[in-house]
């Protein structure tokens, strides 16, 4: 018995190689265009109309049904309401991590389930992305793999999913390189084998973010100060930045200054001071432990503290060994790297390896 497969198909080439390959595979396929984003007071920037039109082409082109569904109310809800509370602690949350847990491998996951479950058919339903990773079954478990393309590798951010969500997911690409990817969907003549992949958080693109984010959440101009005190600059909002961000700082020279770049060190929320240094490195840009709430662990047994793994503090980052450690019956961890870690985040995830199995992940917390 065959399952009956429902494709996120987003207008981009990964989600449209992915149709490639499930139609290819004789799957009882067809695809559903999500818009998570309610563009209808931002006139000048509407993206999902150009993503929709690329969606209807590709499902056109490979004769697969195209069903659209707007889950912007659930996003604002489930996604969107955190990432604006996160902000407002100061701390820089990774809502596409949410934005796959909540909307698209369970929101979406209801949905195909309850509109496209046949009875009389009894077929399985599932649902496939053009996320690079993999799945494998063993034993009566699922565990989530790291995709084979080092590059594109996007485990990371579907740390969170459980045993549910991974049994009813299917990633095609998981074995692929992008530029197999691309050369897939131009053998099928699909007119995004070449669109440019979309960057940034998923509901802004390539917006301006801080334009964006002030639409939302009020700010305070205050001092950028350095470690000892001394005023070097103003900035906009400690909301606009992130730790060991360089970037955009806008920071001149001074009296003292070294010549080096200057970096995020700390936010001081209290006073509403942004701690900055010269140097990427300064030794206040590196810390060899944080700790982390909210752990999700995608298997059982849940491992036996302490242990030792490998983890990433972002996305892309090489795997960097390290040791957990319960602090508390609420959850809480410690973890210690080998050696001191760049630019550790509150608000982001921390997300632990076994080689290429992802055992789960947190929130760094401080």
């Amino acid at each position: 018995m065959k399952n009956k497969i429902i494709l996120g198909l987003s207008g981009g080439v990964d989600s449209a190689t992915a149709a490639c390959l499930l139609k290819q595979n004789q799957e009882s396929l067809e695809a559903v265009f999500m818009k998570n984003w309610d563009e209808d007071d931002d006139k000048d920037y509407c993206p999902a109309e150009q993503d929709l039109a690329d969606a209807r082409e590709v499902a056109q082109n490979l004769n697969i049904p195209l069903h659209t569904v707007n889950f912007a109310s659930e996003y604002w809800d489930k996604v969107f309401s955190h990432f604006l509370n996160e902000y407002k602690a100061g701390r820089t949350p990774n809502p596409d991590i949410l934005c796959n847990s909540e909307i698209k491998f369970k929101v979406f996951l209801d949905y195909a389930i309850d509109k496209f479950t046949d009875t009389n058919h009894k077929q399985t339903i599932k649902i496939a992305t053009g996320h690079y990773a993999r799945i494998r079954e063993q034993d009566g478990q699922f565990y989530l793999l790291k995709g084979l393309d080092k590059n594109k590798d996007q485990s990371y951010f579907l740390h969170a999913l459980n045993q549910n969500q991974l049994a009813h997911a299917l990633f095609p690409l998981g074995e692929l390189n992008k530029q197999e990817v691309r050369e897939i969907a131009k053998s099928k003549q699909l007119s995004v084998f070449n669109k440019k992949d979309s960057t940034g958080i998923c509901f802004i693109g390539e917006r301006n973010f801080n334009e964006f984010l002030s639409r939302f959440l009020s700010t305070t101009k205050g001092d950028m100060v350095t470690p000892e005190g001394e005023v070097i600059a103003q900035h906009n909002g400690l909301m606009y930045y992130t730790i060991g961000q360089r970037k955009g700082l806008g920071i001149g020279g001074s009296k003292t200054s070294t010549g080096e770049p200057w970096f995020v060190a700390n936010k001081d929320i209290e006073n509403n001071r942004l701690i900055v240094v010269q140097g990427k490195d300064h030794p206040l840009l590196y810390q060899s432990e944080l700790i982390a709430s909210q752990i999700h662990w995608i298997n059982d047994p849940i491992p036996a503290y302490p242990f030792s793994c490998q983890a990433k503090t972002r996305y892309r980052q090489p795997d960097q060994s390290c040791e957990i450690n319960s602090i508390n019956d609420d959850g809480f961890i410690k973890v210690t790297f080998s050696t001191a870690q760049f630019g550790i985040t509150p608000g982001q995830s921390i997300v632990f390896y076994q080689d290429d199995i992802c055992l789960g992940g947190g929130i760094i917390e401080k």
